[in-house]
């Protein structure tokens, strides 16, 4: 899933919002799941944002990065929190999550993509990832209870990022 086709038309939005992870396994599909509650409200944001399903592509999602202006992951992510906890991360913890001891959920994670991407000098200066505690990891696309009950949360704090980053893209460039 690439909803306004940018690439297709030689442009890059400025704003990816990025949607990691393996739905055919439980809660390890939460990024996808938040992809396309997200990708609902944005139906009309004029090509300022670009919405991927990177399911477990891992690397293979390096050309999606580079020359945007600011990034928005959305994965599971096991920071050893209580299951349906919400966790935003920015700036210098994404660095420190993607280079940090893997508790990667599944393969195709942030982790190795981020990580390549600063390497690389592609990371844009305005990274987050928005990312819940898994519950369940069994076989078969339902989340668990505590995931569903944090949906909507996790949708909201991915709005408020995107929501911000759409009034600053709005703003007129000072001379």
């Amino acid at each position: 899933m690439s909803t306004n086709g940018s690439a297709r038309y030689g442009y890059t939005a400025p704003i990816l919002v990025l949607g990691l992870g393996n739905t055919p396994a439980g809660d390890d599909g939460l990024g996808p799941v938040l992809l396309d509650e997200l990708a609902k409200q944005y139906r009309y944001a004029g090509g300022f944002v670009e919405f991927v399903n990177g399911g477990t592509k891992g690397l293979d999602l390096l050309g999606q990065i580079a020359g945007r202006q600011a990034i928005v992951v959305l994965d599971a992510l096991a920071t050893g929190s209580k299951p349906g906890t919400v966790s935003v991360l920015e700036g210098t913890e994404v660095l420190r999550y993607a280079t940090g001891d893997s508790a990667a959920v599944h393969p195709g994670d942030a982790h190795e993509l981020l990580a390549t991407a600063a390497f690389l000098g592609d990371l844009p200066e305005h990274f987050y990832v928005v990312g819940m505690q898994p519950g369940d990891l069994h076989q078969g696309e339902v989340l668990s209870r505590a995931v569903q009950k944090s949906l909507q949360l996790a949708v909201a704090q991915a709005q408020k990022i995107i929501d911000g980053w759409l009034v600053e893209l709005a703003e007129p460039m000072q001379a």
